[in-house]
């Protein structure tokens, strides 16, 4: 009986010492493949960082491509697109007027009228509604008959009880993508972006085609300007404060646009204004440069995208993508770790992860993080550790943080392109004592990704007085434009009158 308890005892110890084992062996294996998720993150942080010395070097690309691009037609990845706008309205426009805009994610429709006073302005019946994601690749009549009929139900809604019939009625069109403008009324689509594809329309005059479809229903209706969002941004900037001379656009996609003497535009020599100047459509989100801190994650986007080797600054700093780029990250970890739990097929999937959902997990200030915790169970990730969660907040931190602060070098690189940075930038014709005295700047700033991300924005504006220097950005002011876009449209119809 003695030898049968210490045989039962030595194999009691062999098992415990075996479980022990296989435990410890867990631990370094869970161990392992943690250190491999941290290192994901180690990497991405590396890939997307932007101390100042590198967003200054941005800021002299983008002034450097601004230049070249309005010297010459194809000088630069920078459109540089003459938009014939050199009258901003100035406070003094009276009437009613319409705007249409159609942008990357929502199309709206407004009625705007003006009392003669910069105060009186009164937007009237605002709506605002999704692009059904089947237009986006279907045909030019389909498109703008959907838009023309989209105007008539509005008109018909008046409370004024006028019919769609015998009113003449004034419309400004905001058009969101690459037009060649050979008037403020008129202009051909270059491409499309944001994901439309609707190729027959590339080389259209865009008013053109919507006028067709307002003709075609039997509405009254003028397109009296085709005005680019960033442009309608910078309208509504300057009714409400002359200062205003840049604008841009963060929403879907990314945009901006300035104000450029005549006599800089030498592509365009013998180009004569009232003004001595005009409104220049940058077309920035194909602005590239060597010094842009590009990622394996940027570069499979940019590849699997329709519009490959193509807008490298917007699919870095755009709602449309940084979502993505977001995803990419967690499906990487996903697959070179169990830390997530069982594979799921749903994180595959491109743009599934949309940028608001990345401003939700990034924002979330709960103790246990619940809100991360929902996404990922949406996204088939669930019961995931709070770590993991942390994670996941701090993936979101890392890509908007890298997306903030390069706005930030495209804006500061417009206003050294215009000698409003301190340092008298690229401007030529200026004379020196002009350069040396700093100026009031205001940056008219629209779109989703600015107005709802709360920390894409906090980036944006600090790195900015990171650039620029304290002594600089107190001249530089970033005012956002509620609905900017449409409204400064319609301004810009009235101020044409």
């Amino acid at each position: 009986m003695g030898k049968v308890a210490v045989a039962f005892a030595a194999a009691a110890v062999v098992a415990a010492c075996s479980v022990a084992a296989v435990m410890v062996r867990r631990r370094v294996k869970s161990r392992r493949k943690w250190r491999s998720v941290v290192e994901i993150l180690k990497e991405l942080e590396e890939g997307c960082d932007t101390p100042v010395g590198r967003l200054r070097q941005v800021v002299d690309a983008m002034a450097v491509e601004m230049h070249a691009g309005l010297a010459s037609e194809g000088g630069s990845k920078l459109k540089m697109l003459l938009t014939f706008v050199h009258e901003l309205p100035k406070g003094t426009e009276k009437g009613t007027y319409y705007a249409l805009h159609l942008g990357g994610t929502y199309f709206r429709i407004l009625r705007v009228y003006l009392g003669g006073e910069r105060s009186y302005l009164d937007v009237q019946d605002v709506e605002r509604h999704p692009i059904p994601s089947h237009l986006m690749n279907s045909t030019s009549e389909v498109l703008f008959n959907f838009l023309a009929f989209s105007l008539e139900r509005f008109i018909e809604k008046e409370g004024d009880g006028s019919s769609s019939q015998g009113v003449k009625r004034e419309l400004a069109f905001t058009f969101s993508f690459p037009v060649k403008h050979s008037s403020i009324s008129s202009g051909v689509l270059i491409k499309w972006t944001k994901g439309f594809e609707i190729s027959e329309m590339v080389g259209r005059d865009i008013a053109e085609c919507l006028q067709v479809a307002l003709n075609t229903r039997g509405l009254d209706m003028h397109v009296a300007a085709l005005v680019n969002d960033t442009v309608g941004a910078l309208s509504l900037g300057y009714y409400h404060d002359p200062d205003t001379v840049v604008a841009v656009v963060f929403g879907t996609g990314s945009n901006a646009c300035y104000l450029e003497r005549t006599d800089a535009i030498i592509k365009s020599q013998g180009l004569l204004t009232t003004s001595g100047s005009m409104v220049v459509n940058m077309e920035w989100g194909n602005f590239w440069s060597s010094h842009l801190p590009r990622t394996s994650y940027d570069i499979d986007l940019d590849a699997e995208s329709s519009n490959s080797n193509d807008m490298g600054f917007e699919k870095m700093i755009a709602g449309m993508y940084l979502g993505d780029i977001v995803r990419r990250v967690i499906l990487r970890m996903s697959q070179e770790s169990d830390i997530f739990g069982p594979s799921s097929s749903l994180l595959s999937e491109p743009y599934v992860l949309r940028t608001n959902l990345v401003s939700a997990m990034h924002e979330d200030d709960t103790p246990e993080l619940q809100e991360v915790a929902r996404i990922l169970k949406d996204l088939g990730v669930s019961e995931v550790p709070l770590k993991v969660r942390k994670l996941v907040v701090k993936v979101c931190d890392v890509v908007t943080r890298r997306a903030g602060r390069l706005a930030a070098a495209g804006i500061a690189g417009i206003l050294k392109k215009i000698g409003r940075d301190g340092s008298g930038g690229i401007t030529s014709g200026r004379s020196r004592s002009e350069t040396q005295m700093q100026r009031r700047t205001v940056v008219a700033v629209e779109g989703g990704l600015y107005m709802n991300y709360t920390m894409f924005r906090e980036y944006m504006e600090e790195a900015l007085v990171e650039i620029l220097g304290e002594e600089v950005s107190q001249y530089v002011v970033v005012k956002a434009m509620e609905d900017g876009s449409s409204i400064g449209s319609a301004l810009l119809v009235a101020s044409s009158q």
